[in-house]
């Protein structure tokens, strides 16, 4: 596998961290409230920070946790990009820092994408991020070194 050269976890000193209640939450950008703060959802928000400020044509092209059903069970996707044409680009999983970015975390996210049939899937923890490209007709990926948008 290629590990993508750019850690997101520098994004998070740009988060917008808000306490209710006692407790941390982070505004959301795109669904404009405010998320309880947990290890996921920093790296979830970190990367959404890194999208918009790159790729910022892609800000209304951008759905964050939505529920989708994948075999007849209901699952939900932490990130999905579409394309100008509104279809399915780019699947993306999110892990807490702590969780290792392993074959069954890429298999998770392949699972989701039977339903999407996006043509890129990214994986992260903050610290290490994978981005493949779907080959559907071979049924096979390929990693890429670089991000694709």
């Amino acid at each position: 596998m290629h590990k993508l050269a750019f850690p997101l976890i520098h994004h998070a000193s740009q988060l917008i961290v808000e306490q209710v209640e006692g407790v941390s939450h982070l505004f959301d950008p795109i669904r404009k409230y405010l998320i309880k703060l947990t290890p996921e959802e920093m790296v979830r928000q970190s990367l959404l920070i890194y999208l918009l400020e790159e790729f910022p044509a892609y800000r209304s092209k951008i759905a964050v946790e939505k529920e989708i059903k994948v075999n007849l069970r209901k699952k939900r996707f932490d990130m999905l990009i579409y394309d100008a044409s509104h279809k399915p680009m780019m699947l993306i999983e999110c892990k807490a820092p702590t969780v290792k970015i392993t074959q069954s975390v890429m298999d998770q996210v392949a699972w989701y994408n039977v339903a999407l049939r996006a043509p890129y899937l990214l994986i992260t923890n903050g610290e290490t991020t994978y981005c493949a490209v779907i080959d559907f007709e071979q049924q096979e990926y390929a990693f890429l070194e670089k991000f694709p948008l």
